[in-house]
């Protein structure tokens, strides 16, 4: 089912070819800021007269002449210079609403894209040995609604989590944990195993263990020799030991990473890791095929690919360094090797990175080399998705009272401790199972909600009131508007209504009222707001559109009663309440990856 600003953007868009005779023709059909002017409005005519060296307002007459919109609008109207404003029919929301009703897929409504792509998604990317921190959160949770959004409009979805797993840091961490380990304090020859050492060592504390393993390395010159020659030994896969000792921490640290996302409903799991080291083997090629097209070259003893466009703050050509003077690989270089299994192996049509702003730069280049040297196909979009960063209330990127960044598990147990809070005051004759299950869903929905709502370009400050707050634009009031929608159907049921019954055998709908008309064009629209929120990469274009789909309920609901009206009247309403409810649950639960709860 093609959504309704679809359906108008190709009427008018050939209405204003027949009358131009131009063959690129544009109609911009964007939904109005005003419902007085309507619902839609195109603005493409403004556009073409100018083109045409005519009058806009002349213009728009003659294509609403020549424009057939019957079967969706009520008739058009100009507007100022030429807009063309558009209003939609009583009776084609009423078809589109039976349609969504029917829909058996459960997809309400909503056609997969006609052209299915495979999209690979570069995101979260945490470093091994490390804890994960506030500072992981939005590449986290945006790229993870990236991923259900681009699946659910049918592309096939290649998640990468891009882990720091590799350099010369492990050097130090694996001479740490070799020291740590009973075969180096019991056996030095080796007589035990290495599998029985590993099984002696846990690393609890990733960041005691880290912050160890560097105070040794800065004070220690012996453990220091040993640590570079560890990076050798794994460099070159040379030493038993240490290759077992390198997977081991990585596989610790999926202990401690991986109860993150299945807390926060992030579907990662080791299946999509391909991190830094899966690289490695590949890197001698970048520098050498990046030589052999003259494209790199030697500069005060590294090697560096000059893409034109770029210059420093001097005005002179910016590099993109790919080897060091020493010989060593950078994160360019294991990138550009990651965008080429990713082009040629995993044969995407799109590459989306989702990064902080201060990456910018870093992409630009990076996605330039790669044209340059054209191991892009044609037609593979590179998209760099930035988003600023989280605040704190003192307006500074937000750290624990010691300056330290906030570990990522402990925001998430006190979300849902406040939220639990807040359960126990609203609703306190729950049961004490009840009570955990909404607050759990409560405390992290929050969380999101909050970051998904901001645009991500911007900073936002982190406030725990705010999220957790039961009016607003926050996840509290999302999900009581589904509990509320529920609790009237548990209601309808304890009174002998059958809501199933009553909703799939309606054949017609009555959307007399305005606020029963309101509700069924906004829901009709929703996969206008899933379309935006995909081809911008923005989750605050789906929330903004589920924040007023629960205040258009809370008006229909004002105004309409539901159990108590008229036999004629109850099945258009209780479908309403269905369709609101089944929006709502699909946009938090299944799109953002939001719990939602039935009785809060």
């Amino acid at each position: 089912m093609k959504t309704a600003i679809d359906l108008l953007e190709e009427r008018i868009s050939v209405a204003m070819g027949k009358v131009s005779s131009e063959a690129d023709c544009a109609a911009i059909v964007r939904p109005t800021a005003d419902a007085k002017f309507g619902d839609y409005q195109a603005n493409g005519i403004m556009a073409l007269a100018k083109r045409l060296k005519t009058n806009p307002r002349q213009l728009a007459e003659q294509v609403v002449e020549g424009l057939d919109v019957a079967d969706l609008c009520e008739a058009p109207e100009i507007a100022g210079p030429g807009f063309i404003n558009l209003r939609l029919k009583a009776g084609y929301v009423a078809k589109q609403l039976l349609r969504i009703n029917a829909d058996d897929n459960q997809r309400l409504g909503i056609a997969k894209e006609p052209e299915a792509q495979t999209v690979v998604v570069d995101f979260s990317s945490p470093n091994v040995a490390k804890q994960m921190h506030v500072g992981h959160l939005r590449s986290t949770i945006i790229g993870d609604a990236i991923c259900r959004i681009a699946g659910f409009l049918g592309h096939k979805v290649v998640r990468q989590n891009h882990i720091g797993d590799w350099g010369t840091q492990f050097g130090m961490l694996v001479q740490h944990l070799f020291e740590e380990t009973s075969f180096a304090k019991e056996d030095a020859g080796g007589r035990i195993t290495i599998e029985e050492a590993m099984e002696s060592i846990h690393i609890d504390d990733l960041e005691d263990f880290y912050r160890s393993a560097k105070e040794q390395f800065d004070l220690d010159e012996t453990f220091r020799s040993q640590a570079r020659k560890r990076v050798v030994e794994l460099h070159n896969r040379s030493n038993d030991f240490t290759l077992r000792s390198w997977r081991h921490i990585v596989d610790e640290s999926r202990q401690h990473y991986q109860p993150i996302y299945d807390r926060l409903s992030v579907n990662l799991g080791k299946e999509h890791e391909r991190g830094e080291s899966a690289y490695n083997d590949l890197l001698p090629a970048v520098v050498e095929d990046l030589r052999q097209e003259a494209l790199a070259v030697e500069s005060d003893g590294a090697v560096c690919v000059f893409p034109e466009g770029f210059k420093n703050k001097e005005g002179e050509p910016l590099p993109f360094i790919i080897q060091k003077s020493d010989g060593a690989y950078l994160y360019a270089t294991t990138d550009l090797a990651a965008l080429r299994y990713r082009v040629n192996d995993l044969r995407a049509d799109r590459i989306v990175y989702v990064t902080d702003a201060r990456q910018k730069l870093h992409f630009e280049m990076l996605f330039a080399v790669a044209k340059m040297a054209r191991w892009v196909r044609d037609g593979v979009e590179l998209s760099h998705v930035m988003f600023g960063s989280v605040l704190g209330e003192n307006g500074k990127p937000l750290k624990t009272r010691s300056g330290e960044n906030v570990k990522l598990k402990d925001l998430l147990d006190e979300a849902v401790e406040r939220a639990q809070a807040v359960v126990e005051e609203k609703n306190p004759d729950l049961t004490a199972e009840r009570k955990a299950e909404v607050a759990r869903a409560v405390g992290i929905g929050a969380v999101k909600y909050a970051d998904y709502s901001n645009n991500r370009t911007s900073d936002y400050v982190f406030s725990f009131d705010k999220m957790l707050a039961m009016d607003g634009n926050t996840a509290p009031y999302m999900q009581y508007a589904y509990a509320r929608i529920k609790s009237i159907e548990r209601k309808a049921e304890s009174k002998g209504v059958n809501i199933e019954e009553e909703r799939h055998d309606i054949e017609s709908l009555d959307l007399g009222e305005p606020a029963e008309l309101e509700l069924g064009k906004h829901l009709v629209r929703y996969g206008e707001a899933i379309e935006s929120a995909a081809a911008d990469y923005r989750p605050n274009y789906l929330t903004s559109y589920l924040y007023e789909l629960a205040q258009k309920f809370s008006a229909f609901y004002t105004n309409c009663p539901v159990l108590d009206a008229p036999p004629a009247k109850r099945p258009t309403r209780l479908l309403l309440c269905d369709l609101t409810a089944e929006t709502i649950r699909h946009g938090l639960s299944e799109l953002l990856g939001i719990a939602v709860v039935e009785q809060m």
